[in-house]
């Protein structure tokens, strides 16, 4: 009776959950080569032969010029003459400024090589659109708690699998013959891909956990962005980055934040040389600077509460950002084996209930 109760758990958290393991097996799979495919989509670029490195200031002039009513986000830093510039911006031009945009810059000569939507954009912009389908399903707050109850459901149909087939464990491990017929192949895949299954299914959790607290829940005026068009940088930029490299050596900046006002602060997110593996090498550290460019503060990830540590390595280990290709490749491997376990087991299901 018992063996039975969780073998009808099993099964119902498998087919209650497994289209959403499916498609978030494939998205999470993709997506740990964010960087590498979003490449694919950057626009070519030609070296200009003896130009240097344009400055940061001189391409948000060029921005500013093609797009003067444009609000500026943040730009991804050219870190050599074969990476543009990748500012992100909210102009009336495109979907009225509701939506972001991306203007990619040649790092050389300042012309604009090309223009994107942001996420709404799949044509153009695939890993973006791929990455909120893979954090809300494009549905926004009910996504984000479809994220979360399914998150549970998944842990369930583990540790219910686990407790069902946990004498052929040994088994399988040992390569027995007998453990590896072709009507096995659900119970193969859940036993070699455990662990990596349990470790992403409580991560995910973790990151939406907030879909259980009250707060989530509390009615909230719509929000109506205010599209108001940036100003002029406050500071030399590239004057402030360099002052930072001497303070910090082993600090390299990846993206930056521009403040909207004087009273707010212009921050760049990157990494130093020493952090550890497990945290990201472009997100780690914040530097902030003041309208007058000199440094208000820092936030790196040695130094932050604990709690706020956590959360970042949890994100780390859940979406494999860490270790290079290896620990990529293996995670887009393993990261499949969820879907696997989707297909397998809805087939196993059909067979039984054709047998009955």
């Amino acid at each position: 009776m018992r063996k039975g109760f969780i073998f009808y758990v099993h099964s119902l958290a498998g087919l209650v959950s497994g289209l959403f393991i499916l498609l978030m097996s494939l998205s999470g799979a993709a997506l740990v080569f964010h960087e590498e495919l979003d490449r694919l989509q950057y626009p070519s670029i030609q070296p200009a032969a003896g130009r240097p490195l344009l400055p940061v200031d001189s391409c948000y002039q060029v921005l500013q010029r093609k797009f003067p009513g444009a609000q500026i986000s943040h730009c991804l830093l050219a870190g050599k003459i074969s990476d543009p510039y990748v500012f992100t911006i909210y102009d009336p031009s495109y979907e009225r400024g509701t939506r972001s945009m991306q203007v990619f810059i040649h790092p050389q000569t300042g012309n604009i090589l090309h223009v994107r939507g942001g996420s709404n954009d799949p044509g153009g912009n695939f890993m973006s659109w791929l990455a909120v389908f893979h954090n809300s399903f494009h549905l926004k707050k009910k996504g984000e708690w479809l994220l979360g109850f399914f998150a549970i459901i998944f842990m369930i149909s583990l540790v219910t699998g686990l407790v069902i087939y946990r004498r052929n464990i040994w088994g399988i491990i040992t390569f027995r013959k007998e453990s590896y017929r072709k009507n096995n192949l659900h119970q193969l895949m859940g036993v070699y891909a455990l662990l990596f299954n349990v470790m992403i299914a409580i991560t995910g959790f973790w990151m939406q956990r907030y879909v259980f607290k009250k707060e989530f829940y509390a009615t909230q005026a719509p929000y109506t962005p205010v599209l108001k068009a940036s100003k002029p940088l406050f500071f030399g930029l590239d004057s402030a980055l360099s002052g930072a490299g001497q303070t910090y050596p082993e600090f390299t900046g990846y993206v930056v934040y521009f403040a909207a006002s004087k009273k707010g602060k212009t921050s760049v997110y990157g990494s130093r040389s020493s952090n550890a593996f497990i945290h990201s090498k472009k997100y780690a550290d914040v530097i902030m600077f003041d309208s007058t460019g000199q440094i208000a503060s820092t936030a790196f990830v040695d130094s932050i509460k604990p709690a706020d540590r956590y959360d970042i390595i949890n994100a780390q280990v859940h979406y494999g950002r860490y270790g290079g290709w290896p620990v990529k490749l293996l995670y887009s491997v393993l990261g499949l084996s969820g879907g696997l376990l989707s297909i397998t087991g809805f087939l196993l299901w059909l067979k039984r209930r054709r047998k009955r």
